[in-house]
């Protein structure tokens, strides 16, 4: 009688969630910049804006990025909040 594998986990392991946080976190940044820049892209050729709409929402989108990654690093924080020693 063949014996059967192990039930599936139901939570990842610590390295395999930190690997793919370590995939994810640049894909936000530049994803947020590269979408803003193309937004505000589209906005300079339709108002005649050239390059200053692109720049500004290039740079909200990055921003907004950076928000993101900050926020889906304190939410995988185990130490609540990044308070360490207390």
């Amino acid at each position: 009688m063949a014996s059967q594998p192990p039930p599936p986990r139901k939570n990842p392991s610590g390295v395999n969630r930190q690997l793919a946080m370590a995939m994810e976190l640049p894909f936000l940044l530049v994803g947020g910049a590269l979408v803003g820049g193309l937004f505000g892209y589209l906005l300079d050729r339709w108002l005649h804006t050239k390059p200053w709409l692109m720049l500004i929402v290039g740079v909200v989108g990055f921003a907004v990025g950076v928000r993101d990654m900050l926020r889906r690093l304190q939410k995988d924080d185990p130490d609540g909040g990044g308070k360490s020693g207390q």
